[in-house]
C-alpha cells in the first residue's frame, strides 16, 4: 500500500530572504531609474560645467591654484573627475540610506515590518548598507559621461584606468564606506535634526575631501592637510586619483586601501550595533 507524502514547505534560509530583498531594492531602483538618474548627475554637472567650461572661457580656470592648462600641469577637468566621483559616491550612498531610515524610524514606522522578515536585525543592516551603495556606486559611474564630455576647448581631462583590480576596489569599498556611514547617521541623529547633517557633515566633508584639488596641494596649510585626513571623502578622492590620474600626486595606495577596507568593516560594525539598538527600542 503505498502512501503520499505531503510536500514539505521549503523554509525560507538567510540567504534566500536577503536575495529577495536585495531583488526588492533592484526594482525598485529600476522603476525609478529616470529620477535617480536626474539626482545624481545634475550636481556634478553643474560643477563640470562651471569648472570646466564657463571658467576656461572666462580665463579664470584652475583658481590660481597652479594646475591651470597653459603652465605646464594639467587641466582643472583632470583634477575634477577623481574628486567628483567620490563625492557622488558618497552623497548618493548617504542618501540612499539616510532618507528611507528616517522615514522608517519615524512616522512611517515600517521598519517593523522589515524586522519580521526571517532575517536577524544586524543583517537586515547589512542588506541596508549593500543596497544603498550600490545606489552610491552607480551614482559614480554615471558622473563619467559628464566630466568626460563637457569642458571647453583645450580643457579635456586626462584620465586613464591603470589598474582595474584597484579601480574596482576603491569604488566598492567607497560605496559600502559611504553607506555604512550613512546608516550609522541616521541610527544616532534626531530625524527632526536631519539639517544638522547637511550644514555640519555633508557639506564640509565635501568641501575639504580633496574634491577640487590634491590632498598634497595641501602642504603649504599643514594643519589642514592633517585635519582632512578625518575625511573618508579625501581617501576615495586620492585612491580614484591614483587609478585615473596616476601623473598627479596622490596618497600612497596602501595608505588609501587600509583606510577604505578598516574603515568600512568599522563603520559597519557600528552600523549593525546602532541599528539593531534603534529597532528594538
Amino acid at each position: 500500500m503505498s502512501t503520499v507524502t505531503a510536500p514539505v514547505a521549503l523554509r525560507p534560509t538567510v540567504a534566500r530572504t536577503f536575495l529577495a530583498m536585495m531583488a526588492r531594492e533592484v526594482r525598485v531602483m529600476r522603476r525609478s531609474f529616470l529620477s535617480t538618474f536626474l539626482r545624481v548627475i545634475l550636481q556634478p554637472l553643474l560643477f563640470v560645467f562651471v569648472f570646466a567650461y564657463v571658467m576656461p572661457k572666462l580665463g579664470t580656470a584652475g583658481g590660481g591654484a597652479g594646475f591651470a592648462a597653459g603652465r605646464g600641469g594639467p587641466t582643472f577637468s583632470t583634477i575634477l573627475v577623481p574628486g567628483l566621483i567620490a563625492s557622488s559616491i558618497v552623497m548618493q550612498a548617504m542618501m540612499a540610506v539616510i532618507f528611507p531610515l528616517m522615514m522608517e524610524l519615524s512616522w512611517q514606522r515600517s521598519i517593523t515590518d522589515r524586522a519580521l522578515a526571517p532575517l536577524p536585525i544586524p543583517l537586515l543592516a547589512v542588506q541596508k548598507i549593500v543596497s544603498a551603495g550600490l545606489q552610491g556606486l552607480i551614482g559614480g559611474l554615471l558622473v563619467f559621461p559628464a566630466v568626460l564630455f563637457i569642458h571647453a576647448k583645450g580643457q579635456a581631462p586626462s584620465v586613464h584606468i591603470d589598474n582595474w583590480p584597484m579601480f574596482v576596489l576603491v569604488m566598492v569599498a567607497g560605496s559600502l564606506l559611504a553607506s555604512s556611514g550613512g546608516l550609522l547617521l541616521g541610527t544616532l541623529i534626531d530625524p527632526q535634526k536631519i539639517q544638522v547633517l547637511f550644514a555640519l557633515v555633508l557639506l564640509p566633508m565635501t568641501m575639504l575631501g580633496c574634491v577640487y584639488y590634491p590632498w598634497a596641494a595641501l602642504h603649504h596649510i599643514r594643519w589642514l592637510q592633517i585635519a582632512v585626513l578625518l575625511n573618508p571623502i579625501v581617501y576615495m578622492s586620492e585612491g580614484l586619483r591614483a587609478v585615473l590620474t596616476p601623473q598627479l600626486d596622490h596618497m600612497p595606495v596602501w595608505v588609501v586601501l587600509a583606510v577604505l577596507v578598516g574603515g568600512t568593516a568599522l563603520l559597519c560594525w557600528l552600523a549593525m550595533r546602532t541599528f539593531t539598538r534603534r529597532v528594538l527600542t
